[in-house]
């Protein structure tokens, strides 16, 4: 008999001593990965005279939890039906009248801050996300690179035995590592996810996304009916179901994360339909409506006022006949999409039930990741794009859509009365980090196994930083010193199971900076001191960051944020204001950035760029799916295209030989029955084409572009020239061009066109694929 000795951090076992295995109890969790205990060697020559020493593996403590964290999109405080909020949710809910559900709940007001913070339990500034990634600058606190020191919580989950699958938004990633080139350290698949379905952007068209299976794109299917909520869904039950199917006992952590309720509202018409005239009273009585709802449910408290709408937002009697019939529209579409979302849920949580688990899963369910988005500005838009580019729709020409609201001919957005409104009781929206309505969303917990109460409304302090230290102490997990050997920063968050079943439990949340360009405020033992800086649809701030005006606010006694103290109290509001800096410092939130869309433009703020300063980009067929901020920058600047193509034998030439953007925006060079031409989409508002008369003929020819950009400022037009072999063959005016982007997720293809078609009567993905050949395609910049 032979004695088989492991060694696991200090831990000896034998067989002998051990003839079960490893005791999980005695793993030192705290330094991840569990080390591989190192089998010692035996002099035994005949297997038949030794014994199978016990078999390592690490496995997840007994008992705990499956944990499915479902994060919505742009949806404010009264965004469910539990809150008050005029859009039946009845999945949220059943969750929350199964479980508890807590009315102070914070995000940080924006997507990607959010994203990294509730998945890591560190504030969103040390993930490096103090806005969304498309907006990173060279500065810490905002680069955008999630740092090795705030390793995710699904990283320590799949490290203590836990599958991970994450499905839907992720808005993480650095936009200049979502190439081929990588590094992919930051994709899901390196942050502790076996599993990612979904799409890299802070939004998606949802009848064309963008889709990502880990690495790999994921060809459209030709589905007139596919919508990405269903998509995800489908994928995230089927997913679920195998890990049971296979391993049973084996818990494992999802990540939902829908791209609904944010822009684009993407949504059936049969979900449309069914909320037709539910919002002709308009957003000013509906406030009021959700209130008096809200004070009844006890969701706020009695006595509590309605915050005054910002100046910005138009009483809505004082609005013409045409701007009603709009908005209604805008809003019948929003809470359509809202009832799509939460049914696929419900589809969700039904397939928990059927694996026979749902006793012992943990359903977090997070009713927005910020306040609901007012970025529709005044009117709202038929295309989101717009806003990004500077544009301003007219009610006259969105009017022209209003059938068509919602569906793949339009990319739509809803006016910022409606945000207001879903933000109820308060003032503010998303991207105000200094207003509950920004930041304050809906919440419930549902884990029969650990919670007792059934419908238990909590109103201790609570941030998204709390729910990773949440699920590590349910699932009897510590939280880690290192992860893949770094040191790993402590978790900023505190843990909510202590209220899990003492509704009277004392607050330990008790003090939370917040800060957004510029928009910041702390929240500390039931004070809140803030400042106004910018509004969603203002282009600059109101004033100097060293000039902000700010308030203070009792919030035990004032729920809505009405009642300014700081006249009052500015022995208080400077104690606050001096706690602020002290935290910003601590987590990388100095120095402020208050700047937009100058952050857009990479040059302007520090942050990579893989292209730099290089003036031309070479590319052949095959080469797809780059998006834009990983290919070359052709806006507000000359450029020559100039592709080498080779046309079969007995075949007339057809589709796309570049193309970047899609319906809403972008540019192609492309053949059609022979005929060569290029077409510039100015937002899916103007359209312009540059022509060949001839076709082409069987062989290699040169084709060349060349756009001759007027100057004088971003979003001029120019001439353009085409020619092939040489020889010009066509010319035209392009009046307007798109001075900031083309889209969200849209790429530049080479021989195919992804997603939404640049040129309609090309079409997409393989109706658009070139026939021919294409060696080798340069794009110059001048």
């Amino acid at each position: 008999m032979v004695s088989f000795l492991f060694s696991c951090g200090q831990n000896q076992y034998s067989t002998s001593k051990k003839e079960s295995g490893i005791n999980p109890g005695e793993i030192d969790r705290t330094n991840l990965p569990i080390k591989t205990p190192i089998p010692a060697t035996t002099s035994e020559l005949d297997v038949r005279n030794a014994t199978i020493p016990p078999r390592f593996e690490v496995k997840a403590p007994e008992g705990a939890p499956n944990v499915i964290l479902v994060l919505v999109d742009d949806l404010g405080f009264a965004g469910t039906s539990a809150f008050g909020g005029p859009v039946a949710t009845p999945t949220f809910d059943k969750v929350a009248s199964e479980g508890i559900y807590f009315n102070n709940f914070h995000t940080t007001a924006v997507c990607s801050p959010t994203r990294a913070a509730i998945k890591s339990g560190r504030n969103h500034q040390a993930n490096n996300m103090g806005f969304i990634t498309e907006m990173a600058t060279g500065f810490p606190g905002n680069t955008g690179e999630i740092p090795q020191n705030v390793a995710p919580l699904a990283e320590m989950l799949r490290l203590n035995g836990y599958s991970t699958g994450a499905f839907g938004k992720w808005h993480e990633t650095s936009t200049w590592e979502t190439s081929v080139s990588g590094p992919f350290d930051r994709w899901p698949h390196r942050q502790g996810f076996d599993k990612f379905y979904g799409f890299f952007g802070g939004e998606t068209n949802q009848w064309a996304p963008f889709v990502y299976d880990g690495t790999h794109p994921v060809e459209l299917p030709e589905d007139p009916d596919y919508h990405f909520m269903k998509d995800m869904t489908d994928q995230a039950v089927a997913w679920m179901k195998y890990q049971k199917a296979l391993t049973p006992e084996k818990p494992y952590f999802m990540y939902f994360a829908p791209g609904a309720t944010h822009a684009p509202h993407h949504v059936p018409q049969s979900y449309i339909d069914k909320w037709k005239g539910k919002f002709d009273g308009g957003w000013d009585v509906m406030r009021e409506q959700i209130l008096a709802r809200q004070i009844e449910m006890g969701i706020v408290p009695k006595g509590t006022k309605l915050a005054p709408k910002p100046e910005a937002i138009q009483d809505w009697e004082s609005l013409t006949a045409d701007q009603k019939k709009l908005f209604t529209r805008q809003a019948e579409v929003f809470a359509g999409f809202l009832d799509m979302t939460d049914y696929e849920i419900g589809r969700l949580l039904d397939a928990v039930e059927a694996t026979g688990q749902a006793d012992n899963t943990m359903i977090i369910f997070v009713y927005g990741d910020n306040g609901t988005s007012a970025e529709g500005g005044a009117n709202g838009m038929f295309s989101e794009m717009t806003y990004f580019n500077g544009v301003q729709e007219t009610v006259e020409d969105m009017l022209k859509k209003y059938d068509k609201w919602g569906s793949p001919e339009t990319y739509p957005h809803m006016a910022a009365g409606w945000a207001v409104m879903f933000d109820t009781p308060y003032k503010w929206t998303k991207q105000m980090g200094s207003d509950h309505g920004g930041t304050k969303v809906g919440m419930s917990i549902r884990w029969p196994k650990g919670i007792k109460a059934n419908g238990g409304l909590r109103n201790q302090f609570a941030h998204v930083i709390d729910i990773a230290p949440t699920i590590l102490e349910a699932a009897g997990l510590p939280e880690p010193k290192i992860v893949n050997g770094i040191e790993q920063r402590p978790m900023d968050g505190i843990s909510l199971v202590y209220a899990f079943n003492d509704a009277a439990a004392k607050e330990r949340h008790t003090t939370q900076y917040f800060e957004i360009i510029g928009n910041r405020a702390i929240y500390h033992e039931g004070w809140y001191a803030r400042t106004i800086h910018k509004a969603p649809w203002e282009e600059k701030p109101r004033r100097p960051l060293s000039e902000d005006i700010w308030e203070l606010y009792d919030v035990a006694n004032d729920f809505s944020l009405v009642n300014d103290l700081s006249g009052q109290y500015p022995e208080k509001l400077k104690e606050l204001q001096d706690l602020f800096m002290k935290e910003a410092e601590r987590n990388y939130a100095l120095p402020i950035d208050d700047r937009t869309f100058e952050r857009m433009i990479a040059a302007n703020v520090g942050r990579p760029d893989i292209i730099g300063d290089r003036k031309t980009l070479t590319l052949a067929e095959g080469m797809v799916g780059m998006s834009e901020n990983v290919f070359i920058n052709i806006k507000n600047r000359p450029i020559t295209l100039t592709a080498e193509v080779e046309i079969h034998a007995g075949t007339t030439a057809n589709g796309i030989l570049i193309a970047q953007g899609g319906r809403f925006g972008g540019w192609a060079l492309y053949v059609k029955d022979g005929i060569v031409a290029y077409d510039y989409n100015f937002l899916g508002i103007d359209r312009y084409t540059v022509s060949a008369k001839t076709k082409l003929t069987p062989g290699k020819h040169t084709i060349v572009f060349d756009f001759a950009y007027d100057g004088g400022g971003p979003g001029k037009g120019g001439m353009g020239t085409l020619s092939i072999d040489g020889t010009k063959v066509g010319e035209g005016r392009i009046e307007r061009t798109q001075p900031g982007i083309f889209s969200a997720d849209e790429t530049a293809d080479v021989g195919i066109d992804l997603a939404t078609p640049v040129v309609e009567r090309i079409g997409a993905e393989a109706r658009s694929k070139f026939n021919g050949r294409i060696p080798k395609l340069v794009v110059e910049v001048k």
